[in-house]
C-alpha cells in the first residue's frame, strides 16, 4: 500500500465534499486536504494573476505532499487553471471539477437547465463550450453568486446560515417559460452541496439539484492504482490551511472529517 496521500484541493472547505466521497470509494489510501484560504474567494481575484497564484501555489504542495493523484475540488479553479497544471506537472495526474452539465442535459425533461455557479465560472468560455458541446437543446441559465460560497463557508465554521439570503441568490435558477419550469439545478461550485437542504427548503418548487462530488471521486479512482487492502494507512489524513492560521471554527470542522490541521 502507498502512504502517498490523495490532495484534495479547494480554496476553501467546499472541497469537503469530495473529500467525503472520495473516502467512501478509497478506504484504503491516505488523503492531504489543502484548503487556499489566504486565496479565498477566488472570484476576487484577476483570472491571470489567479492563475499565476495556483501554479506557484502546486510546485510547493507537490514538492511538500509528493501526492498519488492531485483533485481541483474547485470548479472556479478547475476551470481557468487544469490544463495549465498539467502542462506545467506533466508527470503527475490532475482531476477537475467543472460544471455538471452533460448529466444534466440528459437528465432534464422541461429542457430548462440552471447551473449556478461563482462569477468566475460562469464567465469561463470553458463553461459555454461545455453548453455548445452537451447541452445545445436545452435552454441554460447561468447564475453566478458573489455569496453562496461564503454562506456556505460561515454555515459548516458556525452552524449558521441566513435562510433568505440563500433564497435571494438561487432564485435567478427558476425559470419558467412556454408551461415548463426549470427542473434541473447545477451546483456549479463544491462549496453549494453543504446548503443544499437550505436551497430545497426555499426553492420555489422543486427541482433535482446536481451534486458532482461523487463522480468527481470516481474518476480519481479510475485514475489510480489498486490499493493493496482496504486498511487505513498509518499516517493521518492532514489539512493544510494556506494562510496558516485556521480558526477555530475551521479546526473543529476539520476534526469532525477526521483531518489533522498540519
Amino acid at each position: 500500500m502507498t502512504d502517498k496521500p490523495v490532495l484534495v484541493f479547494d480554496s476553501g472547505i467546499g472541497g469537503l465534499t469530495v473529500l467525503r466521497e472520495a473516502r467512501v470509494l478509497m478506504p484504503g489510501r491516505r488523503f492531504a486536504y489543502v484548503a487556499d484560504d489566504a486565496a479565498f474567494p477566488y472570484g476576487a481575484w484577476e483570472e491571470e494573476a489567479l492563475r499565476g497564484h495556483i501554479l506557484t501555489l502546486f510546485a510547493g504542495l507537490l514538492e511538500r505532499f509528493d501526492p498519488e493523484i492531485s483533485v481541483i475540488a474547485c470548479n472556479t479553479a478547475s476551470t481557468l487553471v487544469i490544463d495549465a497544471l498539467r502542462k506545467t506537472f506533466p508527470g503527475h495526474p490532475f482531476v477537475g471539477t467543472v460544471p455538471a452539465i452533460k448529466p444534466a442535459a440528459e437528465r432534464t425533461r422541461s429542457g430548462l437547465v440552471s447551473v449556478l455557479a461563482t462569477p468566475g465560472t460562469v464567465k469561463r468560455q470553458y463553461t459555454r463550450d461545455l453548453i455548445r458541446a452537451w447541452a445545445s437543446k436545452c435552454h441554460v441559465r447561468l447564475v453566478g453568486s458573489e455569496t453562496l460560497a461564503g454562506l456556505a463557508e460561515t454555515y459548516m465554521r458556525q452552524g449558521y446560515v441566513d435562510e433568505e439570503a440563500v433564497r435571494a441568490e438561487i432564485a435567478p435558477c427558476f425559470v419558467e417559460r412556454d408551461g415548463q419550469r426549470t427542473d434541473i439545478v447545477v451546483l456549479a461550485c463544491t462549496h453549494y452541496p453543504f446548503l443544499a437542504n437550505r436551497m430545497r427548503k426555499t426553492a420555489p418548487w422543486p427541482v433535482d439539484w446536481i451534486d458532482p462530488a461523487e463522480a468527481i471521486a470516481r474518476r480519481a479512482l479510475s485514475l489510480l492504482e489498486p490499493a493493496a487492502g482496504a486498511e487505513r494507512p498509518l499516517s493521518p489524513d492532514v489539512a493544510v490551511f494556506t494562510s496558516g492560521d485556521a480558526d477555530a471554527g475551521a479546526r473543529r470542522l476539520m476534526r469532525g472529517f477526521g483531518l489533522a490541521v498540519a
